[in-house]
């Protein structure tokens, strides 16, 4: 068990900490790069700025409509975590939770803690390599309801990598809170590590796979105990 006190905020990461690998791995990956060429050819004018944006990251100019999928397919295949195939890959998830062709997965025990955390006045928020968009969709359909009413704010690649401090002192910064009063949850031990040497209290959530970080490492969210920060009020005064 892993208490932590004095806290006022929460970041979580998606993939393998709140939401399981297979479900991105073998489900919304594969969707995306099944329906990419065709979104593409079909959104020409709504994702021109997104476009621009491959052309100039990979450094082609001239690259033409099938150029750009080829691009973005092989960027899939690489894992490459760039914020334009990031944004597309949010689209086409778009249309596949709202025609109900995709429920997201969510951890029971993550959902429990979450809505615990967030009944005690923890603040809640995500930063995922995933896009904004893409992460409040995957949260407001699940097989447990909408849940985007439980998060203050989303943080994605255009905040910085997850393996660097500075994002998480820039993630610090947005929420107007001091670093040592924010946890941060990951499977990824680089990540956590990160956070840690930004000043926030991490914890790696290794779900079996045991701890290979620097940080605390937790099983499941039931391992994972906070305390609220104590917030003052004039009702306090003189007690």
């Amino acid at each position: 068990m892993i208490g932590i006190d004095n806290v006022r905020a929460v970041v979580t990461d998606i993939e393998g900490t709140t939401t399981s690998l297979a479900f991105v791995k073998e489900e919304l990956f594969p969707y995306a790069r099944r329906h990419l060429p065709q979104y593409v050819r079909d959104h020409a004018a709504e994702i021109a700025d997104i476009e621009a944006q491959i052309r100039v990251l990979a450094g082609a100019g001239a690259l033409d409509t099938a150029g750009v999928i080829d691009t973005l397919l092989r960027w899939m295949d690489e894992d490459r975590k760039v914020t334009p195939l990031k944004q597309l890959q949010g689209l086409i998830w778009k249309s596949g939770y709202q025609s109900g062709q995709l429920l997201a997965h969510v951890y029971e025990d993550a959902v429990q803690a979450l809505r615990q955390w967030h009944a005690a006045g923890i603040r809640l928020y995500v930063y995922s390599s995933g896009s904004v968009a893409a992460q409040r969709l995957l949260f407001s359909h699940t097989a447990h309801g909408d849940l985007t009413p439980l998060f203050s704010g989303y943080f994605d690649t255009t905040t910085g990598p997850k393996v660097d401090a500075r994002s998480y002192r820039d993630i610090a910064a947005a929420t107007g809170l001091p670093a040592h009063e924010i946890v941060f949850l990951s499977d990824h031990p680089g990540e956590t590590d990160a956070a840690a040497a930004a000043g926030m209290r991490s914890v790696l959530v290794a779900r079996g796979q045991g701890s290979a970080g620097r940080e605390p490492a937790a099983s499941t969210f039931d391992d994972i105990v906070l305390k609220a920060a104590f917030r003052w009020s004039r009702s306090n005064a003189g007690t």
